[in-house]
């Protein structure tokens, strides 16, 4: 049994430190140590779950190439379980440009897959029903498995999904939204459409978050709830990973029993810790456990 299974969303960041964003005009520019690190949604979530001492499973496609040994490696060095098929597109990457403060830029190379799905709706229903939480990244592969999904979370259970800068209006994200209990989604660009689209989403829980400004909770019966964001313990670092560390304590805090406010203030908590770290892999005693 597994406290969280996260499905989708392994891959590795190339993260560059650059003097300020936007860039200024220059044909170079000399920077720190460029470093090739595991990444991503799905590995920042299932990083910090497992930091936080949930036992975690995750699954999903990479490809036979560099960057997913990068990947194997990682997740060797922890305790989380790995079910991954090979995918021939090769591994998703990212490039982080961040800047003195820790804000980031991301370009994303999704590697989109063609073919069949991974793994048989029997096999990835086996993993779903043996774990307490669900997360699903918003990965091409997971789409025509989506009802599988559903179907079978065990008693009790609860599945999220993080659908990141969604501007409430990309079809894509919809089904997604639609399948989960707990939505994540940025506030960046909805703007004051953020109440009318939870609304729109009710009887799901939205959570919208807005780094340092903090997290907005929408439940169906309730007023919508602040939550602040957390001071870090240190200087920021790498924002590279906030949002997914959130993600990994509201669910933990959810999973020991805690109210969704007092889990949101913890995942704050959480999350500050995390952009006090360069990288996902996050050192023992680092990342908050109450």
């Amino acid at each position: 049994m597994f406290d969280l299974l996260v499905i989708g969303g392994l891959g590795v960041d190339l993260r560059v430190q650059v003097p300020e964003l936007p860039l200024p005009a220059a044909d170079s520019l000399t920077v720190s140590p460029i470093e090739l690190r595991i990444g991503n949604t799905g590995a920042g979530v299932a990083l910090a779950a497992q930091a936080l001492g949930l036992r975690v499973a995750v699954v999903d496609v990479l490809g036979a190439d560099p960057a997913g040994d990068v990947v194997r490696a990682a997740l060797a060095r922890t305790s989380v379980h790995a079910v991954l098929a090979e995918d021939p597109a090769g591994t998703r990457r990212s490039v982080n440009l961040v800047d003195p403060s820790g804000r980031r830029m991301s370009l994303y190379d999704p590697r989109p897959r063609q073919g069949p799905a991974p793994f048989a709706p029997a096999e990835l229903a086996a993993l779903v029903r043996d774990a307490a939480h669900v997360h699903l990244s918003i990965m091409d592969w997971t789409l025509d498995l989506l009802p599988t999904l559903r179907a079978g979370l065990a008693d009790g259970a609860a599945l999220s999904t993080d659908l990141h800068d969604w501007d409430g209006d990309n079809p894509y994200h919809r089904p997604f939204a639609e399948l989960a209990d707990l939505v994540f989604v940025s506030g960046v660009r909805l703007g004051d459409r953020a109440a009318s689209l939870a609304a729109a989403l009710a009887p799901r829980t939205v959570v919208v978050t807005g780094g340092e400004a903090g997290a907005t909770l929408h439940t169906p019966d309730d007023p919508p709830v602040r939550v602040p964001a957390a001071a870090p313990p240190g200087a920021v670092v790498d924002t590279n990973g906030a949002g997914d560390a959130f993600v990994a304590g509201l669910v933990a805090a959810r999973l020991r029993g805690a109210t969704l406010t007092d889990a949101a203030r913890y995942a704050a908590r959480v999350a500050a810790a995390a952009c006090a770290h360069d990288g996902m892999e996050y050192p023992p005693g680092l990342l908050p456990r109450h």
